[in-house]
This record gives structure tokens, sequence and C-alpha cells, in this order.
């Protein structure tokens, strides 16, 4: 394991970052929006300003939201969307607590690790339903089973986001402080092709089929899916601070009513969607093919087999608390994640109605 990296330290340098904000405005971006030229002008000048945060640049990731902007869905509630990109030096909560964002797309091991540092966050739906992590190696490595992952050099991003590959380990019997050499993953793939780790972390939406854009057939790979093995840790879920949801309730409700329908959407109009998604992203930075493989694999994880369109961002208590369990026994939070607190499940219930 890496020596260099403590949990607690990530937890204080988000926490100072995190409370340092509080002291900016947190009031809601109720404002109507500016005015545009023309015969719209009207229309857009009725409508409430909500800004939205990404937790990462335009992609596919968040093909509802982009969705629910150009099919009007936003316009439909009255709202006048912003949608402001993340990037790897933009705190979600922080935008979501000092009110540069009134909602913002977060994991859920921060969310709770937030909470548990006491800020006011909340979260309004559960966006993805299953972990997208997965283990990868290639076959020449000779590693066909978890136990066989002893000895070997790890690859997974730090900060919260490998504590579903330390569980998955000590599922499978392994001593992640021991038994394996973790080091950190940088955020391309470049350790797993230049065969400095054996084994790497990826998501099935973007990482998995970076490796296979490269060249590397499935036939190739030995997979290993963390969801499959039990220790799933819940991902993006729609966050916002909690005084602005007591007193904009209502908003609360329509913007998560526009963004669930937003996510059907885009998963029943998959090729529509990536259009709309590319007309987002910087050019350059992707691939339409790579967006259309991200899209396919995202909906698995929103509306899973045997989900319904009613269900989309619904809260599964069982896995919010593997998630919370898994997050508690490794020192991510210091106490109990209380999710009848945690959860607006009244905001979500009133959007699907």
């Amino acid at each position: 394991m890496n020596k260099t990296w403590k949990p607690g330290l990530w937890m204080l340098v988000l926490c100072i970052l995190l409370l340092s904000a509080c002291s900016a405005s947190t009031e809601p971006s109720s404002q109507p929006a500016a005015a545009s030229s023309g015969g719209n002008e009207a229309a857009n000048s009725s409508l409430t300003k909500v800004k939205i945060q990404l937790k990462w640049v335009p992609q596919a990731q968040f093909a509802g939201i982009y969705a629910a902007k150009e099919k009007g869905f936003f316009a439909e509630e009255g709202i006048d969307a912003e949608i402001i990109p993340g990037g790897p030096d933009i705190v979600i909560e922080q935008q979501v607590v000092n009110g540069a964002a009134d909602v913002g797309i977060t994991g859920v091991d921060s969310l709770l690790v937030s909470r548990d540092n006491g800020l006011p966050l909340v979260s309004l739906a559960q966006i993805s339903q299953k972990s997208s992590y997965r283990l990868i190696a290639k076959k020449s490595a000779g590693i066909t089973s978890p136990a066989q992952v002893k000895g070997k050099k790890v690859s997974t991003w730090f900060g919260s986001q490998q504590f579903q590959v330390l569980a998955f380990m000590e599922k499978n019997g392994l001593d992640p402080k021991k038994d394996i050499n973790l080091v950190k993953q940088g955020f391309t793939m470049d350790q797993f092709f230049n065969d400095q780790v054996d084994v790497a972390t990826a998501t099935i939406y973007n990482e998995y089929h970076v490796v296979l854009e490269s060249g590397v057939k499935e036939s190739d790979l030995d997979v290993f899916n963390i969801e499959d093995a039990g220790v799933g840790m819940l991902e993006d879920t729609l966050i916002a601070k909690k005084d602005w949801v007591d007193s904009n309730h209502e908003m609360a409700v329509k913007v998560t009513r526009a963004i669930l329908k937003g996510w059907n959407y885009a998963i029943d109009h998959q090729d529509e969607t990536v259009d709309i998604v590319m007309s987002n992203v910087t050019e350059g930075s992707t691939t339409r093919e790579h967006q259309v493989t991200m899209l396919a694999e995202i909906a698995k994880l929103i509306r899973p087999e045997g989900f319904t369109e009613k269900q989309v961002g619904s809260f599964v208590d069982e896995s919010f608390a593997r998630t919370a369990d898994i997050a508690l026994n490794y020192g991510l939070i210091k106490k109990a994640a209380n999710l009848d607190e945690a959860l607006e499940k009244n905001v979500y219930e009133e959007a699907v109605k």
C-alpha cells in the first residue's frame, strides 16, 4: 500500500476547504434568468435560474442533465438551468455549500464525508444504482481469480475512491495492507498499458473502453466486477444544501423531476442524446464513438435490469447501508451515517408522482 496517503489527512483538507467556503453567501439562485434577444425574451425572464454543478467535464456521464435542458424539461418546470462543468480542481460540495451552485452531482462517499464533517448537504435522488468499478488484468499476468492478486501491484484512484477496491480485497480474504502493493492510479491508463501495474481500476463506462479502444481485446483481459462481489459503493447522487431544500422545496422537486425525466429520455433515445452531449464537450477532447459506449454503459447503472422509469433516481436502502458501512469500516467517516437525515426521500417521491 502507498504509505504517503492517509485518509484522515484527506478528510481534514476537504473539511477545511468546505468549511472555509461556508462564509460565502448561501442564498439560492432564485433570480430570473437574464433575458435573451428576440421572441424568447419574455419566456426566459419568467424562468427561475438554477445552477447545476457537474462532478466532471461534459460527457455522457451527465447525459440526462444535458437532455433535460435540450429537450425543454427544465423549462417545463419553470427553470432556466445553468450546467456548470466540473474538473480536477472543483470540489462539488464546496460549490453547493457556498452557493456557487444550487445542486450538484457527487459520489455518495463524498456526501457522507461532507456530512460527517458537519456540512448540511442532502441527496435529492440517487442517480447511479450500481458500482461502475472493475478490476482488470492482462491475461499475461496470470490473474484468473481474486486470490491470485496477492503480492501484485494494484492501482486505483485515491481520495475516497479506493475503498471499493480495499473492500473487494478483504471480501476475498486478502489484507490490503499486507497482501497487495496499492499504488495511486492517474487519470489515464498508461500504467496499465506500460505494465507498471498488474491490476488496474476501471469504470465500465470509461476507462474499460479506453483500454478496448486502444486495441486490447476483451479476451485478453481478466475482469473482476466489484458490484458482483457485493462490495460496490453507490456513486453519482444529486445533492443540495439542506436549507436550500427547506426554503425551495417545490423547486427542489422540479429540478429533480426534470433531471430524472432527462435521464429516462437519454436512456430511451441514446443516439440523439449523444449528439446533444457532443455539442457540449470541448472540441477534440473525446470521440462520438466513446460517448456512445459511455452512455450505453451508464444507462445500465442508472436504470438497471428490472427498474422502471419511475424507479430511476430511487433510494435503495440496502445499497446505501452497504456504502455507509464500507465508509465507516475504512475510517472515511468517523461515526455511523444517519441515512434518514442524509436522504431527502420526500423530494424524490414528489418528483416521480
